[in-house]
């Protein structure tokens, strides 16, 4: 073996003090949060992020588009399945819309205190993720509120879930991501390294997505927000397949009065003790 290949393999081997890539796995209910708080701790770490609730809206706007009725559950699963199967959602690394679950007020939080000496952008990996939707990119275009509560919809049909596992649980194999979403902690991976479940009251989150979507000159009221959030938290909980719960390893974090670089700081800190085996 040359001196060459002996460096080249010393570059490749865990040194002593390497972090292990970890899965973490962020579940929790519409509004907590989990989009910005999940992009900030994918940049922290220079993990990948994967919003796994993005590839339940890219189904739900594809059925949209055909034109199906969101109860029509055998063609819907049917249409999953041609998605999943035919690659036609793909997800891509790069800058992502900041309308997230959260709502654009506590992204705004997540910027301000970004530029107030927060983590830089990593150029490793989790610098966001664009949804493609048969080559088109349709980040924004799933952020919409019909389709928000038509993925709820879609995410309780059996055969759109199995058919949309596969994909979801490829994405993070390799570890070194950051997966959000509903059930990943108990359903995609059980086993992850690290999970967090991460919540606020009804009403803090009505208030974020009402805010978002005023500031997309959308006209509601905070009355009818707040419903919308009452009705996808009791489908999400009350669905017979993969409903919304804490796992019983996941840690609670309230985000309701904390700001996301708080929250990101914390997460950050007990991912990178246990990326250290401690």
């Amino acid at each position: 073996m040359t001196e060459r290949q002996r460096q080249d393999d010393a570059r490749h081997l865990p040194g002593q003090g390497e972090l292990r890539r970890l899965r973490v796995a962020i579940d929790g209910p519409a509004g907590a949060g989990k989009g910005t708080v999940a992009r900030g701790l994918a940049e922290r770490l220079g993990y990948l992020l994967v919003d796994t609730g993005a590839i339940y809206r890219a189904v739900a706007l594809a059925v949209h588009r055909v034109g199906l009725a969101w109860d029509e559950t055998g063609a819907i699963g049917a249409l999953a399945e041609d998605l999943a199967s035919g690659g036609r959602i793909t997800l891509e690394r790069g800058a992502a819309p900041d309308s997230t679950d959260a709502g654009a007020a506590y992204a705004s939080a997540a910027s301000r205190a970004a530029s107030e000496g927060g983590p830089p952008h990593s150029s490793v990996g989790g610098s966001g993720m664009r949804v493609l939707l048969d080559g088109e990119d349709v980040s924004s275009a799933i952020r919409a509120p019909e389709i928000s509560l038509g993925a709820s919809r879609v995410s309780a049909i059996p055969a759109v879930r199995k058919a949309l596992l596969a994909m979801q649980r490829q994405a993070g194999a390799g570890g070194g991501v950051v997966l959000e979403g509903r059930d990943i902690g108990t359903v995609v991976f059980p086993d992850a390294e690290v999970k967090f479940f991460l919540t606020a009251p009804a009403e803090i989150r009505a208030k974020r997505r009402y805010d978002e979507l005023v500031a997309r000159g959308m006209s509601v009221s905070f009355e009818a927000t707040l419903a919308d959030v009452l009705r996808r938290d009791k489908a999400d909980s009350e669905r017979a397949v993969a409903p919304l719960r804490k796992a019983d390893d996941a840690i609670l974090v309230d985000s309701g009065h904390r700001s996301p670089q708080e929250i990101i700081d914390e997460m950050a800190s007990l991912v990178e003790i246990r990326a250290r085996g401690a």
